[in-house]
Order: C-alpha cells, then structure tokens, then sequence
C-alpha cells in the first residue's frame, strides 16, 4: 500500500493540469508544471539519505513517519489555497513518500528468507507498475468532482497503511553498523536538479542570459556534488556502485527511459486536453490501454529472458517499440478527436515497450551488487529513475511552450514528442550495456567496510 501510495501520486496528477490551471487562474504551463516536478525531485533526493536514516534507527519507524507526513501533506494539498502552497505541500508530500520506499523494501528483504526474497520483491515493484497503470484512469474519475481529490483520496488509504503496519509489520534496523547518510549532499542534488528543471521550463520565458546563468549554477552545483559523494564517508550515491557495468547502464538506462516515458505520458495528456477538449475522465480513460499493456508483457519479458535472450536486448527492444508507438502517434493526429486511429495504436505499441523495458530494468539493475548493497542500489535505481521524470516534464514543457491555434499547436507537438523519441531510441543503445558481464568484486564493490563507506577502492 505504501509503494502503490507513493508511485501513484507521480502519475495521478497529470490529468488534474487543466483543472488545477483554472483554480488557479492566470498560472502558466511552466508554473504549473511545478506540482509534477517538486514532488520528483524531492523524492528522488531523499531516496537513499532516508532510507539509511531507517537502516540505522527503525525501518518500521520510518515507515510508519512516512506514511503520517504522506498523509498529512495530502491533506494540506487537498486544501491548498493557491499553487504556490500546493507545491510546498507536494515538497511535503515527497519527503512522506521518499522515506516509504526504501523502508518498505528493506522490511521485505529483512523479513523473508533468501530462498523466497525474489518473488517478494517482484510483487513489491509489481505494486509500482499498478500505480502507473491506475494513476491517469483514477485521476481522471476523482477530478470529475474535484482536483482536489486527487489528493484526498490518500488520506482514508494512509489511515488504513498507518493501522496496517502498527499492527502486522515487525521492525528491522542495522543499528550502529549503519552509517549517517549524507544529508548535505542530498540537499546539494536536490537544488542541482530543481535548477536544471527551472531552467529548462523557462526557457521560451526568461532572458537567454537568465537561463544560461541558472543551467550554469546547476551544472556546478551538480560536480560539487559528484566532488563531495566521491570524498563523504556515506554519499547518496555510492562512486563505487558506479563502477558495475550492469548498474551504471541500467541507471543510465532507466533516467533516459523515464525522460521519454513521462514526456510522453504529459504531451499526451495536454493534446486530448487542450486539442480534443477531452475532460479529465475522458483523458484518464483514454491513457489507460497503453499502461494496462505493462504486465502482460512484463511476462513476456521473463519469457524472453528465461529462453537466454539478454536483458540489454529484451530492454533495448522494449524501448524501440516505445519509440515506435510515439512515431505511430504523431504521423496520425488531426485536430478533429480520432482516438482508435489517432491515439490509441501508439498507446498500445508504446504500452508492450514499457512492459518489456521498465520491469527489466528494475529487476536487473542490482544483480551484479553484492547482497548487503541490493537495497541501496534500488534506490539508486528509482532516484535516476525519478530525475530522469523530472526532466521529461521539463523538456516537455520547454519545447511546447505556449502555442496558439492548432497550426501552431500541432507543430509544438510535433517537434517534442520527436525530442522524447529521440531520447527512447538512445535509452535503447545504452540499455544494450545492461547485460551482465561481471561480479560486483570484480567491479570493485567490496563486501564490507569501503563499501558501507562508500569509499572507493582501487579497482573503482
């Protein structure tokens, strides 16, 4: 409930835009964009500090004060007087959301035996991949009555996760072995992140000298991050972790995935919308076939995978019929509403390379890690994960801009839905990479101490 919670909250408010714009009037695109990104960026920083916070102190606790502050937060949003105290909520939110993934994993690895640990896991990212399926669909039915309960919709669900878990979940911790995490790196890539995004979302706003400025400020703020978690005892992302193959491409794989997945689930939205004048329930119905295509052929993935086809393969296909289904979309819109023949065949094309890639990825990322490093590996994993959304919305945003008339607006669709496929195709070369060559010692990631650390070592 707690991971079906936090990844729902990334995809249910996408179709909420329109309605949350006419609340509050006189807000643009890029403005707006905010309760998408403020939400992706604080929970993609905080991934790894909090879910080492909970290794050290409670992971129970952590559980349970996300799941509170989630619920809180949601609430806040529900009443938000203006967007501007609806992204702080958000902000709020994530810092709930960002601390009930890792706890909710570690409990999992913390409680089953080896032998039955796998098939945790799997229905636990099944959990996510549901969230994305559902999140436009119910967004779309909630907003019928009200943006608004898109967010309050949480609160009788966090109740019952609250109850749920004080009752039933047993508590696990690594107590002192557990190192402080780096608290003042996150925040340094939590405003690297938030800039990039800032200046990308107003660049057909701002002064060229504004933007260039802010991306500038963001690029250093990111290599005194990356100078910082190569020296820190404890950084969020471990330099060593880095220096598997298989890891290294699946975090780059999945951030350039996620760049042309939410870009393309966001440019989508916006065209039923602002083009067809579909309403939020039209337009949540009309996302859902592609997302409903996941777990089918996350099965035929395993398929794939257990006749010995490589997992770089099977990922780099996933992601070409991806940017098939984006190129089947934008040769066949009209300005008059054609669903079955405009829409729906790239849905669905697109929605079989996300069944075939996204789940792929996720379960291979960490197999090359040693054991004790599964957990903070994943997490690794969902923040590029979680970036790479960030900036799919961003670039989004960027090249459409604000078009006016269907001239105008199918030429600014067009041209970003073609920078999104452009991003699939090379998420499908690098995700040729992903197949496993090594062990994590032969990488480098030691088995203890430097790797607890985070210090690298001599192969790193």
């Amino acid at each position: 409930m707690a991971s079906f919670m936090a990844g729902l909250d990334l995809f249910i408010v996408n179709v909420a835009f329109n309605d949350i714009g006419r609340d509050y009037s006189g807000e643009s695109l890029a403005d707006l964009s905010w309760v998408l990104n403020s939400y992706t960026i604080v929970f993609a920083a905080l991934l790894v500090p909090l879910g080492r916070l909970a290794d050290r102190y409670s992971r129970k606790a952590g559980l349970v004060l996300g799941l509170v502050v989630f619920v809180a937060a949601s609430q806040a949003c529900a009443i938000a007087p203006s967007l501007w105290w609806l992204v702080g909520f958000r902000v709020l939110q994530a810092v709930g959301a960002a601390a009930l993934i890792p706890t909710s994993l570690g409990l999992l690895l913390s409680v089953f035996p080896q032998e039955r640990r796998a098939a945790a896991v799997r229905i636990w990212s099944a959990s996510s991949a549901l969230a994305a399926a559902a999140g436009p669909a119910v967004g779309g039915v909630l907003v019928e009555a009200s943006w608004r309960w898109v967010f309050e919709v949480n609160v009788p669900i966090g109740i019952m996760a609250i109850v749920l878990a004080v009752r039933f979940v047993p508590d696990s911790r690594d107590g002192a072995t557990a190192k402080i995490p780096d608290i003042a790196g996150a925040v340094m890539l939590t405003v690297a992140i938030a800039l990039l995004a800032l200046g990308l979302v107003k660049i057909n706003d701002w002064p060229s000298e504004r933007t260039t400025l802010v991306l500038a400020v963001a690029m250093l703020t990111l290599g005194a991050f990356w100078l910082r978690s190569s020296r820190h005892a404890t950084p969020v992302i471990e330099p060593a972790l880095l220096a598997v193959r298989t890891f290294a491409s699946s975090n780059a794989a999945i951030l350039l995935f996620c760049v042309a997945f939410a870009g393309n689930l966001l440019i989508g939205v916006l065209w039923m919308q602002e083009v067809w004048n579909y309403s939020a329930i039209q337009t949540g119905l009309g996302v859902a076939p592609g997302p409903l295509m996941v777990p089918i052929f996350a099965l035929v993935a395993g398929r794939m995978i257990g006749a010995r086809i490589p997992v770089g393969v099977v990922t780099a296909f996933g992601c070409l019929l991806c940017a098939l289904g984006i190129g089947i979309m934008v040769s066949s819109l009209s300005p008059t509403p054609d669903y079955v023949g405009g829409l729906l065949p790239g849905w669905l094309v697109g929605g079989a390379g996300v069944g075939l890639a996204l789940p792929t990825i996720l379960a291979s990322s960490t197999v090359d890690l040693p054991p004790h490093r599964y957990a903070t590996g994943s997490a690794v994993v969902n923040m590029s994960r979680q970036i790479g959304s960030v900036f799919g919305v961003s670039l989004a945003v960027a090249v459409l801009g604000t078009p006016h008339g269907y001239l105008d607006a199918h030429e600014s669709f067009v041209d970003a839905w073609l920078v999104i496929g452009a991003f699939m195709l090379v998420a499908a070369v690098v995700a040729l990479g992903m197949t496993p060559r090594r062990s994590a010692s032969a990488a480098g990631v030691p088995e203890t101490g430097a790797a607890v650390a985070g210090t690298p070592t001599k192969a790193a």
